[in-house]
């Protein structure tokens, strides 16, 4: 189950005067140019970007590759759990479509930034990310075999959604990390048979439908149950999920009002996410304040990626 929030990737794709294609991560201050057979994605913060402009242009240009300028900055820090890394390869689809004017999905928007994250680039990490960023909103998603992924939008009440949105409180610990080593750590668990982690991803995978069944009903308090319970067994399947830091940032939070707690994405560090009563909201943010991370206000969105063009 996922949701998203009012934190965006942005991308921008316009035509290069310099005769070279150029790119520019300007949040990074990181900028290259190349002459476009010259092209490669090799690891650093441009990889993204270059990915994305050799598959979209080899798969639909028919190899050509175009003088573009693409530029990108986001509203998240990176490693922050957040899905930042896949909704910026989304955003980055998405531009590269609308210049081009291809005709793509979401669906479509969503497996392309997964093949290009994941597969072309050999980045480890899980799929939702992707989907969440191109079809915006609460979403059951379902994962089967072949590659066939079924998003399924919620119908959430406006009472639970300011409900829910009134009782999260979102803190960055500051630290950012690097979300492969750990997905890696987890899938080395799996193959190995440790049973621990195997069945704490057995866990996960069932929570996730008793959180949907709990948000639809409106039942925050069984809602945050399943959350602190589905937090738990995350933190098995992998050693690295959860620190000391993050246990003496959840100790205090529950000290002051929380009721459940999550590290989001792979764990680590990044973000962590909390839920209370909206009468202790107050008293907790404030507390958070004092423990050296940084409280983010975050708002529900029901919309995915979107693109326009510009003049």
């Amino acid at each position: 189950m996922n949701v998203t929030i009012d934190k965006y990737a942005y991308a921008t794709v316009d035509a290069s005067a310099s005769g070279l294609v150029e790119f520019c991560a300007q949040d990074a201050g990181v900028q290259e140019a190349a002459e476009p057979e010259h092209v490669q994605a090799s690891p650093g913060s441009l990889q993204l970007m270059k990915g994305v402009y050799l598959h979209l242009s080899d798969t639909y240009l028919g190899g050509r590759r175009p003088l573009v300028r693409m530029r990108t900055h986001s509203d998240a820090p990176p490693g922050s759990g957040l899905g930042s890394s896949s909704t910026m390869v989304v955003a980055l689809v998405t531009a590269f479509a609308e210049y081009f004017s291809l005709a793509l999905g979401e669906y479509e928007i969503a497996h392309l930034a997964f093949h290009i994250e994941r597969e072309k680039l050999g980045l480890s990490g899980g799929k939702q990310d992707q989907y969440a960023a191109a079809f915006g909103g609460f979403n059951f998603m379902e994962f089967y075999a072949e590659d066939r992924v079924i998003v399924n939008p919620l119908r959430i009440k406006d009472w639970i959604w300011a409900e829910l949105e009134s009782s999260l409180v979102l803190y960055f610990t500051g630290v950012s990390r690097s979300s492969a080593k750990i997905i890696d750590e987890q899938s080395r668990n799996i193959r190995e048979g440790r049973s621990d982690s195997l069945d704490a991803m057995h866990r996960l995978k069932v929570e996730a439908t008793q959180m949907k069944e709990a948000l639809l009903r409106g039942d925050l308090n069984r809602f945050a149950e399943v959350m602190q319970s589905g937090w738990v067994a995350k933190k098995q399947s992998a050693s690295s999920i959860s620190n000391t830091t993050i246990d003496e940032v959840e100790r205090l939070a529950f000290a002051n009002g929380a009721r459940a707690t999550k590290v989001s994405g792979a764990g680590g560090g990044g973000f962590m996410m909390f839920v209370c009563d909206p009468v202790h909201r107050f008293g907790l943010v404030k507390a958070l304040s004092s423990a050296g991370g940084t409280v983010y206000d975050a708002h529900f969105t029901d919309h995915g990626a979107r693109s326009w063009k510009i003049g």
